[in-house]
């Protein structure tokens, strides 16, 4: 399961440089991750302010 970004998203950017296989990208009103680059890690998650990065259920 990848993560996704939920629309809490304050676009802060503290998640990007924590992807260790770069699937966090900038999108027009959240960021974005790439499904098929995630490898379910957390690490987005672990540093986002606001909680968005969750787990796609």
């Amino acid at each position: 399961m990848a993560y996704k970004i939920n629309d809490s998203c304050i676009m802060c950017g503290a998640c990007e440089p924590e992807c260790p296989t770069g699937a966090i990208s900038e999108g027009d009103t959240t960021y974005v991750i790439d499904p098929d680059k995630c490898i379910d890690c957390g690490a987005c998650a672990d540093v986002c302010p606001v909680g968005a990065p969750e787990p796609e259920e």
